[in-house]
């Protein structure tokens, strides 16, 4: 609330006569007041833009990386992939016994300054009272099975999940998703773990998940999720949202009934060897919509 200290003479009673005084003392307290409100609003606006001050870079972490994450982050939000939960990560360039992803936070609110630094053991590195993700042991432990792996996402994608509590395995429907070709393993944490609340909330869970992982590029998480990895951000990205949509396609082709003809696993290698070659031709087109909204919310900061 917006305080007018210059009008407050004006809200005396009427039944009340005003005390005779000086002319000159209104004058004064008017200027004295309005000399205190400036002062306020500057003290206020100082305080307001150190809050605002960005943080620290990490070390070794270049802008475009920090940017990959975010826009990653937010283009599988928009791509209904990712809501309120879900994550993007990956490995530290200069140091690959790190990974970088962000605090605990919604997928589409993320922004670079959200970036923390972990160890593979799933340590935030300078957590500074930031609340992290509970099952970012999924991260550290592919990382640290998997060193040729850059980038790790998890994501709760409405698609998958009938795929991973049924028999029916996720199969490539056509060329885009052709990486499935591979096969794409379950992870079921009841068969080690007995009845849990399903998260993979420790490292013992996390190694065991890796393992069913295995040299595949997807695994699906019984009655939670999936997990897709790569050589980088985008491809990790890419191989999330694209495995949505084969499974979304899957269902449909499986509801027509008779058989459904999937790409053979000679037909799926080819297919994905030139996806990689022409990736980021949609890497640019999900940016082009992601960056302005960025821009947009540091101006209104």
């Amino acid at each position: 609330m917006t305080l007018d200290f210059a009008r407050q003479t004006d809200r005396i009673p009427a039944s009340r006569p005003r005390r005779p005084g000086p002319p000159a003392r209104s004058g004064l307290v008017r200027r004295a007041y309005g000399i205190v409100a400036i002062l306020a609003a500057t003290l206020l606006g100082l305080v307001g833009a150190r809050a605002q001050t960005p943080a620290a870079p990490l070390p070794g972490v270049d802008a475009a990386l920090l940017e990959d994450i975010v826009v990653g982050s937010r283009i599988l939000a928009e791509l209904g992939v990712l809501d309120a939960f879900g994550h993007v990560s990956a490995r530290h360039p200069t140091n690959p016994n790190r990974f970088i992803m962000s605090r605990s936070l919604a997928p589409a609110l993320v922004t670079a300054d959200d970036i923390m630094e972990f160890d593979l053991d799933g340590n935030p590195v300078d957590a500074r009272g930031r609340a992290v993700f509970l099952e970012r042991f999924i991260h550290s432990e592919i990382y640290k099975a998997r060193p040729d792996v850059m980038s790790v996402v998890h994501t709760h994608s409405p698609g998958v999940i009938p795929f991973g509590v049924s028999r029916v395995p996720l199969r490539p429907m056509y060329h885009n998703p052709a990486f499935l070709g591979a096969g794409v393993p379950v992870f079921d944490i009841r068969t080690e773990f007995g009845e849990t609340d399903m998260l993979v909330r420790n490292k013992v869970i996390g190694k065991a998940l890796a393992q069913t992982l295995g040299d595949k590029p997807v695994a699906l998480m019984r009655g939670h999720g999936d997990v897709a990895v790569g050589p980088s951000v985008h491809v990790a990205v890419f191989r999330a949202y694209y495995t949505d949509v084969n499974a979304r396609l899957q269902a449909q082709a499986i509801a027509l009934g008779g058989e459904v003809n999937y790409l053979t696993p000679e037909e799926a290698a080819k297919a994905d060897a030139v996806n990689l070659q022409v990736l980021d031709r949609v890497w640019n087109l999900w940016k082009m919509h992601i960056v302005p909204q960025l821009a947009k919310g540091s101006d209104q900061r």
